[in-house]
């Protein structure tokens, strides 16, 4: 025998409300209708007991919202980056009573334009246009009218409301570790290989300012892409060359796993010879020794906001930088 849906008059009858009174506390309007605070306990309670769940195609018939957000990114998904964004936006969304429903375009265009006009189809009350590389894109067509955020990412023309994080903050501080343990002879290892990418400029620009800021200057840059092995030649062969520093920022922690295995290779210990700072806070941070001090992308807290951003009516649009936080380790001696 089939059981009878429990609909939003059996709550209210549950709960000794009207059923206005019930569908008011249930689409957060409590507070704007004067309800108290008791009566919203009762009928969230009845809906516990009762196991109801809110009819998501009538609603979304009356309101004309579906109660589900687009998310469409070029490849985030298998990343561990990714994943924890799409874990902030899923949290960020389900706060706010809505699904996430996402697209990966593997950066063929063509398949993002389908997918966006997919979303579309479904009249999802926005989309989130996410990146896995901090970088500046060129707008989709399909999203401009659209109502949008750019995650990890930024149109030129400033269109769209974005969300990124403070890579020229998190240079800031990474200088600010070194300089606090009393290393003022520091060095960059690593440069930024995609065109269009944002992050490598914004830690570099903030590494030289955190450092000029107490009248010291940058000694130079290793040049090298963001991998392992690169940062581990580039590295070895400017220490062949007879180069030396004291401090070495790394642009991110598979390069300053490199770092670390041409500095032992050449005999130099971290910290005793060498600080090293990195960004990104990766997992690989933790697995180096000694424990890598890496200044944390904060990826959780970006996706959450772009989500929130995206169902707020009254957000005025902009770019919003997310703050990055250093997650120390014993990579720096200590002052």
């Amino acid at each position: 025998m089939k059981t009878r849906r429990v609909v939003l008059s059996d709550v209210a009858a549950e709960a000794g409300v009207s059923t206005t009174t019930a569908s008011y506390i249930l689409n957060g309007r409590a507070d704007e209708m004067r309800i108290a605070s008791e009566t919203e306990e009762r009928v969230r309670a009845a809906v516990a007991r009762l196991g109801y769940r809110p009819n998501r195609s009538a609603r979304s018939l009356r309101t004309r919202r579906t109660a589900t957000v687009g998310l469409v990114s070029d490849q985030i998904a298998g990343e561990q980056y990714g994943s924890s964004m799409l874990t902030g936006a899923s949290l960020a969304a389900r706060e706010l009573d809505h699904l996430v429903v996402m697209g990966e375009s593997g950066g063929d265009p063509e398949l993002e334009r389908l997918l966006i006009e997919e979303m579309l189809e479904r009249e999802v009350d926005g989309v989130v246009y996410a990146t896995r590389t901090a970088r500046t894109v060129h707008l989709p067509e399909a999203l401009r009218g659209t109502r949008s955020v750019l995650l990890n990412c930024e149109d030129p023309d400033r269109t769209l409301p974005a969300v990124v994080p403070d890579d020229e903050g998190g240079g800031r501080q990474a200088a600010a570790v070194l300089l606090d343990a009393g290393v003022d002879d520091v060095w960059v290892v690593g440069e930024d290989p995609t065109p269009e990418a944002t992050a490598g400029p914004r830690r570099m620009w903030g590494v030289r300012a955190g450092l000029a800021a107490s009248g010291v200057a940058l000694g130079g840059v290793v040049a090298c892409d963001w991998s392992v092995t690169e940062g581990f030649e580039a590295t070895s062969r400017w220490l062949a060359e007879g180069h030396r520093a004291r401090g070495l920022v790394c642009m991110n922690d598979r390069v300053a796993m490199g770092v670390y295995q041409a500095l032992a290779e050449a005999g130099l210990r971290v910290p005793d010879d060498v600080s090293v700072v990195s960004f990104d806070g990766s997992a690989l941070a933790g697995w180096l020794r000694p424990v890598l001090t890496s200044v944390e992308l904060p990826f959780t807290e970006l996706g959450a906001l772009a989500v929130r951003r995206l169902l707020d009516a009254d957000d005025r649009g902009g770019t919003v930088s997310v703050p990055m936080t250093v997650r120390h380790g014993g990579s720096v001696r200590r002052a």
